[in-house]
């Protein structure tokens, strides 16, 4: 396939253009790919950052196209290396991979055509570069570039730190003139510095495009029996949808997949408790059924290139903002509608707590937790537009979304002084006059003067403190609890989430710090909702267009069930829209449509074609 390299940038960048267009059939490059294509063609080192579903595996793609030799992609996404290489060789790309999954007589046919040339682009986990014979196989063929695909794994300041990559520096010593681009869809400035400085890309050009995704709506709403809430939010706003729900624990995967199989929603659970066949099988029905609902830890997701997820949903709190941007980015990769929910509430910053303070490692990468920590709670508790503080947090600005919840439906902000001052005051008079702590339920009921048998039994109904809280609801009171731990005023300490002071405590106890809180809203389903988002199947189809796209839907599903591959590596949804809404009449006409490439077009035109005349 590789058209090998022509002289003058001109006759270069022309290269990559008719490789857009005859390979992927797109008749234009995207924001920076352009930049990034011409750059690693001419040899550049490059660190790409582009949000999902940006089109960055096009940035190293095309340039193993018009490169000689074979593009050398790393990537950790072993799961998905078959996935992938079936969707590039349905484009009519020669695409193989080398991974733990194969056996030895088909790894030794892909080493074979590395060798002889016969490849286009090769697939390699990281692992993969530890052994001397990956090495010595790489030196035997001609490399055109190495592609580090999810770069921020190299980086322990990332959300998803593989030591397999650290060893990738070793490209650069062993192969000095290849050029390495680097690519992720979530890195901090910090990220970055640390990725370059790791993968020994000092000479890398940086291209960093915009972190927004428009097209998704952010919502947090308080936790309220969780569950329901999401069943709820499910059957409202998304029925028949793909979504992907994350859980922080195996336990909690298990619960909410049977919760809402119980009730009537398809949906199956993925984590690494399971045993690999099942994980593989569950996988396998997301990419290639339409409205499966995956239950999941964040050991899912990373590489889905399934275009049409319609949400993605947290019942726990994230550890960081990176890890939530890479999650909620999994929805909506096809720029229709789509929407990231979480549920949020005072179990999930102590439960955070907890888990930071149990963690492996020493008193930096603890902090470096914490920071983390700290910026996605920062995210939760704004009043202020959410996307405009996600962009924030990766250095970029931009006005108020009009999209997310706090634009939708501004949160009320109330003066929360007097309340900060009653709850520190309770922990301190427990501590300094009882040695005693306890958790946030306790201390809410000492201050809304509730004589339970615990309150009775500790005798706290005597303190100064009993009762003094009676002007909040309980509701209200674990809110001012959340937002005093989220702004470093009060802290979590030991397994059972007891609550001790801090340092900065005291300037609001004795110093006069004012104390601005988010009023909570009495019930989560009694806040005015934004309004349901529907069923985004089709949106820039006319009525009289949209049998026509489903027609080419149902004869998608039939092809690609037949292939045995996901139903995007066929079509996507966008390029049915197009063929559904222009109804070529030949194959000349149906090949100017966007996403259908030569291979493609001979591949599929006559069917397509036969579905229209039907019509």
């Amino acid at each position: 396939m590789g058209t090998g390299r022509t002289s003058g940038e001109g006759a270069e960048t022309s290269a990559a253009q008719q490789v857009l267009r005859r390979v992927f059939g797109y008749s234009s490059f995207r924001g920076d790919q352009s930049a990034i294509v011409e750059h690693v063609i001419d040899g550049g080192d490059a660190l790409v950052l582009m949000p999902t579903g940006g089109g960055k595996s096009l940035c190293y793609q095309i340039p193993a196209l018009v490169r000689p030799g074979v593009g050398v992609v790393i990537s950790p996404l072993i799961a998905l290396m078959q996935d992938q290489v079936d969707a590039l060789n349905d484009l009519g790309v020669r695409a193989g991979f080398l991974n733990s999954t194969q056996y030895p007589d088909e790894r030794r046919t892909v080493e074979a055509q590395f060798v002889a040339g016969e490849l286009d682009l090769l697939y390699l986990a990281p692992e993969r570069l530890r052994m001397e014979s990956t090495m010595r196989l790489l030196e035997r063929g001609e490399v055109a570039l190495f592609a580090i695909d999810e770069a921020h794994c190299v980086s322990q300041w990332g959300h998803d730190f593989r030591p397999d990559y650290l060893g990738l520096s070793l490209l650069h010593e062993q192969w000095p003139h290849i050029p390495r681009i680097a690519l992720t869809a979530t890195a901090t400035e910090k990220t970055r510095d640390d990725i370059i400085q790791r993968l020994g890309l000092d000479s890398a050009r940086r291209f960093v495009s915009s972190f927004d995704r428009p097209n998704i709506q952010y919502r947090i709403e308080p936790k309220n029996r969780p569950e329901r809430q999401l069943l709820e939010f499910i059957r409202t706003e998304h029925p028949d949808d793909a979504g992907i729900v994350y859980c922080l624990s195996r336990n909690s995967v298990e619960k909410t997949a049977a919760f809402l199989t119980e009730n009537g929603i398809t949906a199956v659970p993925y984590h690494a408790g399971l045993d690999n066949r099942t994980r593989a099988a569950h996988q396998s029905r997301f990419l290639r059924e339409d409205g499966l609902i995956v239950v999941a830890t964040i050991a899912f997701g990373m590489g889905i290139d399934k275009p049409d997820v319609r949400f993605v949903a947290h019942l726990d709190l994230p550890k960081s903002v990176e890890g939530y941007y890479q999650e909620t980015g999994r929805a909506g990769r096809d720029g229709a509608p789509a929407t990231a929910w979480m549920v949020y509430g005072l179990s999930d910053v102590v439960q955070q707590r907890k888990l930071i303070d149990m963690s492996d490692g020493d008193a930096a990468h603890r902090r470096r937790l914490q920071l983390h920590l700290d910026a996605m709670l920062a995210l939760c508790e704004t009043v202020s537009c959410r996307r405009t503080g996600l962009l924030a947090y990766f250095a970029e600005s931009g006005p108020p979304c009009g999209n997310c919840d706090t634009c939708l439906s501004p949160p009320e902000s109330w003066d929360g002084t007097v309340a900060a001052q009653k709850m520190l005051s309770a922990v301190l008079r427990l501590d300094r006059e009882r040695g005693q702590s306890f958790g946030a339920g306790h201390i809410v009921d000492i201050l809304r003067g509730k004589q339970n048998p615990k309150v009775l039994q500790h005798d706290h109904h005597e303190l100064t403190v009993f009762g003094v809280g009676n002007d909040l609801s309980d509701t209200e009171w674990r809110g001012v609890v959340r937002q005093l731990l989220a702004s470093g005023l009060l802290a979590v300490r030991g397994d059972y989430g007891v609550l001790t002071l801090t340092d900065a405590s005291a300037e609001v106890l004795f110093d006069g710090r004012r104390v601005p809180l988010r009023r909570e809203p009495e019930r989560a389903s009694k806040r005015s909702r934004t309004a349901p988002m529907g069923k985004p199947t089709a949106p820039d189809l006319a009525s009289a267009d949209l049998p026509v796209f489903e027609k080419l839907r149902e004869w998608r599903a039939a092809t690609a069930k037949e292939q045995g591959v996901p139903a995007y590596i066929v079509f996507h949804d966008a390029t049915l829209r197009e063929i559904a809404a222009r109804k070529p009449v030949s194959m000349a006409q149906l090949g100017e449509v966007s996403g259908v490439g030569e291979n493609k077009l001979a591949k599929y035109g006559q069917p397509v074609l036969e579905v229209l005349a039907e019509m």
